[in-house]
């Protein structure tokens, strides 16, 4: 009962120095956190949206969506390329030693990529948003495979060891976002270069992925992948979007799946370790027994 009382008194002491000035910071954090999350959201629909246009006939959008459509998707699929690769890089590698140099002509480069990149995925995830709203992709049917939509991507639904995998891989490029693009900035903006991530962000920004994956996310995003899977089926032409669409769908996939490796294999360096120290102990024991008996 004594450690219970410990930890709850050491939850209640760390959440009593949060002041309204570290609230908003979490709150900064993670909303511009979700900005990734919400582009492969946007980059889903704007897929689908361009798919039925192409084989059903409707009336022609607004400039401002044939903007968004065309020019959007192209930009945020470069971003979240660049986020992605950089995400599977340190995945596989360890920490990317460049962003660690403590000379002040790095970490102000670094500072000013940051900025443009936030300020770019800003801008296309707000043209991209505006323009589906104002075609009316987020609430209309035109994202509806058929009458019978079982919440599947295209007719076509993944199973949920592949959405779970999906999601694990999702999960370490927000992160990998947050510390690399978002950190950097709030920090600067509000508290300065050099404040540590404190375990609370990290809890916040997983239950805010987790929130945005089961309302929407886990199945939309699918489209990025199975657009493409089905326009070969259909014998039409695979545009650029398309591959690189079905491509970052992998590749996050890839970046899960290298997560969970890595993960069972600490857990089994953990176990042989113990295994290890508990063989010394034994073997270390053993001659104060045998001096014992004699």
């Amino acid at each position: 009962m004594g450690w219970q009382k410990k930890s709850k008194e050491l939850i209640f002491n760390h959440v009593a120095t949060y002041t309204p000035k570290k609230i908003f910071h979490l709150l900064t954090i993670t909303i511009l956190t979700l900005l990734l999350p919400l582009s492969f959201l946007l980059l889903s629909s704007l897929s689908g949206a361009q798919f039925y246009s192409q084989i059903h006939s409707q009336q022609p959008f607004s400039y401002l969506f044939y903007f968004a459509i065309h020019t959007t998707p192209c930009i945020l699929y470069v971003l979240v390329s660049i986020v992605s690769v950089a995400t599977l890089i340190h995945g596989l590698l360890g920490k990317i030693t460049l962003l660690n140099e403590s000379s002040n002509s790095v970490l102000k480069l670094h500072l000013y990529i940051a900025w443009i990149l936030l300020c770019t995925f800003q801008v296309c995830v707000a043209l991209g948003i505006e323009g589906s709203i104002a075609a009316g992709v987020f609430y209309s049917d035109i994202d509806v495979v058929d009458e019978n939509d079982d919440g599947s991507s295209f007719g076509v639904k993944r199973s949920f060891l592949s959405r779970m995998i999906f999601l694990l891989g999702l999960h370490e490029t927000t992160q990998i976002w947050c510390r690399i693009v978002v950190r950097p900035v709030v920090d600067d903006t509000v508290f300065g270069v050099g404040k540590r991530e404190r375990w609370i962000e990290k809890v916040v920004v997983a239950i805010s992925l987790g929130t945005l994956w089961w309302w929407k996310l886990r199945e939309e995003v699918e489209n990025l992948a199975v657009m493409a899977e089905t326009k070969i089926e259909e014998s039409m032409d695979v545009g650029i979007e398309e591959f690189v669409g079905w491509w970052l769908y992998y590749l996050t996939v890839t970046i899960g799946m290298v997560r969970i490796v890595k993960g069972v294999m600490w857990i089994f360096m953990v176990s042989t370790c113990r295994r290890r120290v508990t063989e010394i102990s034994e073997v270390e024991s053993e001659p104060s027994h045998n001096f014992d008996k004699v």
